[in-house]
């Protein structure tokens, strides 16, 4: 069966759960512009699942329109659905949205979900706003292990040597997956003070830390 605007705009409106799931799946076979219009109908589902798979499309058909999605997206971020608001989260880094950095922070604060406090955390790399060095710097000391490890990754994507002082006193965590996430960090900040706590990794004894450590500073 030929997958048409029309057909999917059919089973989007089926009381069939599967139908609309598959309804969502098949917008990436539709021209962009035209997917970001049904992305729209998903997105208003009653269903969490489908609301979900709609929003995970945002990063790539958001681009489309980017203050329809900006107005989206900031609207599911107040989803009773976990799931669904760290799927906006991401989207909102991914389409550089700065415009939405003091809803992530808001929401990082008022959330008890620590899916959502991650996803937050995670895309305030890829979203590239100033401002979100002192929420990084906050989740460092986060009790959550993943948040504080996602934390570090963002703060080596931000690019604010002023990072680097945060993160020297993780470059000894007896966690190795923390300090193998300090090296990426260090070697994507650079700068003398990176590099010469990245001279201390080159010996680490988990092999991965030191040839990624070594491949920064050659």
């Amino acid at each position: 069966m030929t997958i048409s605007p029309e057909s999917v705009k059919q089973l989007l409106s089926s009381e069939n759960l599967g139908d609309r799931l598959r309804a969502v799946n098949q917008i990436r076979e539709l021209e962009p512009k035209i997917g970001l219009e049904l992305l729209q109908i998903a997105i208003g589902d009653s269903n969490a699942r489908v609301r979900y798979s709609a929003v995970s499309q945002m990063d790539t058909l958001g681009s489309q329109d980017l203050e329809l999605s900006l107005n989206l997206l900031r609207q599911l971020l107040k989803d009773p659905e976990p799931d669904v608001q760290a799927a906006a989260a991401d989207c909102l880094g991914a389409l550089k949205l700065h415009a939405a950095f003091e809803d992530l922070e808001q929401l990082y604060h008022s959330s008890p979900e620590w899916l959502v406090q991650f996803s937050i955390i995670a895309t305030l790399g890829a979203l590239g706003d100033p401002r979100g060095l002192e929420l990084l710097k906050l989740a460092l000391d986060s009790d959550n292990g993943l948040i504080q490890t996602a934390a570090i990754s963002s703060l080596g994507e931000l690019g604010n040597l002023q990072a680097v002082p945060l993160l020297i006193p993780y470059a000894t965590n007896a966690d190795w997956q923390v300090r193998y996430r300090v090296v990426q960090a260090l070697g994507n900040l650079g700068g003398a003070e990176a590099k010469s706590i990245l001279a201390t990794l080159v010996d680490d004894q988990v092999e991965a830390i030191a040839k990624e450590a070594k491949q920064f500073l050659q």
